[in-house]
């Protein structure tokens, strides 16, 4: 059975490192987000942890209950760096652009945890903020509490889905990025007008659209239906 996780202040002054660190909710994550930025998912475990804190694996069981636990929190810290510094407007539709850029920014800003983390609810603080903030946004525009919770539903999961596949693609290999950016290049761009009319038309617009994230486009998609809806 898991012990009970205690309270910071108890932890605070119970869990020095042996190099005379303070242990704190804090600390682990921001090591666990460097882990994870070295080394991958696959780099990310108690001992590592334990490694590169300075302290015995067993005394992060005394802030997180185990490594999901763990990795929640680095998903809900993630959105909170989305959330530091957002404040809604008198436009709800800048309001929504903003917070979606944002949040989808935070996750890209850290590719590995954005793999591990973008398909968990974690029921945390800043997870919760920023859902009450996109209701938020979306019943002050008008929308009834129906409506405004299929928006706010197609809203996260469009933000977060992009998140994952952009992340996803920054976290593989450099090698493998310019392979994938010189198949644009190359085969789409020679491709026979006689057989492929389409994709010959297009190669040199799809081979610089395709390179970068289509998540600032696919948002205002989103934000123009909803926009549709509230003047239709």
């Amino acid at each position: 059975m898991p012990k009970a996780v205690v309270s910071e202040e108890k932890r605070r002054r119970r869990r020095p490192t042996r190099s005379g660190r303070v242990l704190s909710e804090h600390l682990i994550i921001d090591t666990a987000l460097r882990l994870l930025r070295e080394h991958g998912s696959t780099g990310l475990s108690a001992r590592r942890l334990g490694l590169a804190l300075d302290c015995d694996p067993s005394a992060l069981y005394r802030y997180f209950r185990g490594m999901d636990d763990l990795t929640l929190a680095i998903g809900d810290t993630l959105i909170g760096q989305a959330l530091d510094g957002w404040r809604p407007s008198d436009s709800w539709r800048d309001d929504l652009r903003r917070l979606g850029m944002r949040i989808h920014a935070a996750y890209v800003a850290h590719p590995q945890a954005a793999v591990l983390t973008t398909s968990r609810v974690t029921g945390r603080a800043n997870e919760l903020a920023a859902d009450e903030a996109v209701l938020g946004v979306l019943r002050a525009a008008g929308l009834p509490v129906g409506e405004a919770v299929r928006v706010y539903h197609a809203f996260i999961d469009q933000t977060l889905a992009f998140a994952a596949l952009d992340a996803a693609s920054l976290a593989l290999p450099n090698a493998a990025l310019r392979a994938e950016d010189e198949v644009w290049r190359s085969t789409y761009g020679h491709l026979p007008a006689a057989s492929h009319p389409n994709i010959a038309a297009a190669a040199p617009l799809l081979a610089a659209e395709m390179v970068r994230s289509a998540y600032p486009s696919a948002l205002d998609l989103l934000l123009d239906a909803v926009a549709a809806r509230l003047t239709g």
